[in-house]
């Protein structure tokens, strides 16, 4: 490894923080996802200050573009006002009661107003929370065990099931990350299927149709499904008894305020979403059909800061605020305009990749046989000593304005650039100064 460019932002600081808390957090951070070896060690940013807008300044005292957003939870952008000033206010007439308050009749009848198969609606305070609630309801109202998934769902047990398969799923979820804790006895019981193949979904369908109580899948995640998949798969749910759950974690309220349902014109029985909806404080929210929500009236699904008033609160106004500014528009435009310079980028500087994705999360692919992992850790490295977080996509929120699309465009200009001349001169693994990053997720999912 050649010593860091000086010249570029250091992040000694957040390295000394990370080497801490390796000893006093297992596995140094909450979230996988925010690990440094997710991303370019000892390059990347390990722990942030502050933030505004579309950046965020580190503990080293660097600000950077983040293309990361919070891993998808800001949607307004850090800090955002309007939805700040609505929490802090509310801070002032209470978080927690022991009753219930009106807001969350509000925000309950918002989103049952907003998204299309919403008739009732249950809180939570993550995604994987609200996924492991659509489950437990799910299986409650039909009296059925066994789980179809495609996608990522959360960290709970009825989830990481499905890795006690074994090799089989290649794995499934994170490299090296094996279901320890998972009790041995849900084998079986969560299994997966992959995205786009009806022929493979319906077998599965037929051959346990005794015992499904649940298809949970994202709807979609960097491209569009196939045309007529997903009205298919809710035929296949209707017809064989089984509740159609759409996991909108990931994709939220970018593509439309009202979520996925009516871009994809297809309503399922239930949903999920939490990241966006609330920018950034802890929220989320599982709604559905009557039918299939009233049983949980009788089922065990309670916590205590499920219905404190500040997620709540900034759910509401965040829901009302991407209304109001036209917030999906704004996001898909940015994006467009993303797609379109790194192409040209891509076309100038010959770099085998393609940047393609929905345009709310558009993504670089880079296509360079075994070199691909290398070529993806130095783009990720190259764009982080020029002050710009992100990894392979963009999870673009409305405060990325020109400057930031400015800036971006002029990094990935210079790193297409290195790149392009380390393929000419076979030098790729000599310019790569971390560890190899590593997939987040193995998603059977687009």
């Amino acid at each position: 490894m050649s010593d860091l460019d000086t010249t570029f932002a250091s992040v000694a600081r957040s390295m000394e923080l990370y080497h801490r808390a390796e000893q006093v957090i297992p596995g140094a951070t909450q979230l996988i996802s925010r690990r440094p070896t997710r991303y370019a060690y000892g390059f990347s940013p390990a722990f942030a200050q502050s933030a505004s807008g579309g950046t965020f300044s580190d503990v080293d005292g660097n600000t950077y573009i983040d293309w990361v957003s919070g891993i998808g939870a800001m949607i307004l952008g850090y800090c955002d006002p309007v939805v700040d000033e609505a929490v802090k206010r509310q801070i002032d007439t209470g978080t927690m009661y022991s009753v219930s308050h009106p807001i969350e009749l509000e925000l309950a009848e918002l989103l049952i107003d907003r998204v299309p198969c919403a008739e009732m609606v249950r809180f939570a305070k993550g995604g994987g929370d609200a996924c492991a609630i659509a489950i437990r309801i799910a299986r409650g109202t039909t009296g059925k065990d066994k789980v179809l998934f495609c996608g990522y769902h959360g960290w709970h047990d009825w989830y990481l099931a499905a890795n006690l398969a074994g090799s089989d799923l290649d794995p499934h979820l994170f490299p090296g990350i094996d279901p320890t804790g998972v009790p041995f006895a849900l084998k079986d019981t969560a299994i997966p299927f992959p995205y786009g193949d009806l022929e493979t979904l319906e077998e599965l369908l037929r051959t346990n149709c005794d015992d499904i109580a649940a298809i949970i899948m994202e709807p979609l995640r960097s491209e569009m499904p196939p045309q007529g998949y997903l009205k298919r798969v809710r035929e296949l749910a209707t017809e064989f008894g089984v509740v159609l759950i759409f996991d909108e974690v990931s994709s939220g309220f970018r593509p439309t305020i009202s979520g996925i349902q009516p871009l994809v014109n297809v309503e399922p029985d239930m949903a999920v979403f939490a990241k966006s909806i609330s920018n950034g404080y802890p929220m989320g929210a599982v709604v559905g059909t009557r039918a299939v929500m009233q049983p949980a009236s009788q089922m065990f699904i309670s916590s205590t800061y499920w219905s404190d008033t500040l997620g709540i609160r900034a759910a509401i106004t965040t829901l009302n605020e991407i209304e109001r500014r036209k917030t999906p528009e704004v996001i898909q435009d940015t994006g467009r305009i993303l797609k379109q310079k790194v192409a040209e980028l891509i076309t100038k500087h010959s770099v085998p990749a393609v940047c393609g994705g929905v345009d709310w999360h558009p993504y670089i692919r880079f296509d360079i046989g075994h070199l691909t992992p290398l070529v993806n850790t130095l783009f990720i490295q190259e764009m982080a000593k020029r002050s710009i977080h992100m990894n392979l996509s963009f999870y673009i929120n409305a405060a990325h304005g020109d400057e930031e699309v400015s800036r971006t465009i002029s990094a990935i200009d210079d790193v297409f650039l290195i790149i392009r001349n380390g393929l000419d001169a076979e030098v790729i693994p000599e310019l790569v100064d971390t560890i190899p990053q590593t997939d987040s997720f193995r998603r059977l999912v687009t």
